[in-house]
């Protein structure tokens, strides 16, 4: 089921400062930046591996809580069609913290759950070309 590793989501206190940070270190590009009611997201790419992205989150208006293990949020995995992927995954015991996809900022779908130390995982479903 799982296309390839997706990107890894990293909550910030300055949005600004840290893609300035990725940017001019180490060559990161930004992707797409921008924002819902409760964040402000960037997801930035490296031109030599352009479909692994590192995802900035910082909260406007929290909507619970991270990870317990820190400010890396979750791990995000590709998939080709979430709907089989949930259906196939909650057979096999899988629960997701939610019943329903959710749409993603650029318009696919995605879905969070629990890995077995509780690490934060997600399914994403890109939008459709």
């Amino acid at each position: 089921m799982i296309v390839k590793m997706e990107h890894i989501a990293i909550v910030v206190s300055d949005m600004n400062r840290s893609i300035e940070f990725y940017t001019n270190l180490f060559g990161f590009k930004v992707r797409l930046r921008g924002n819902n009611p409760n964040r402000e997201m960037a997801f930035l790419y490296l031109e030599a591996q352009p479909d692994f992205e590192i995802e900035l989150i910082r909260d406007i208006d929290p909507v619970g809580e991270y990870s317990e293990s820190g400010i890396v949020n979750h791990l995000a995995f590709t998939v080709k069609n979430i709907d089989e992927a949930i259906g196939s995954y909650r057979r096999n015991g899988i629960e997701f913290t939610s019943n329903e996809p959710k749409p993603t900022l650029e318009g696919g779908r995605m879905i969070l759950f629990y890995g077995p130390d509780r690490e934060l995982l997600q399914l994403v479903e890109r939008v459709k070309d």
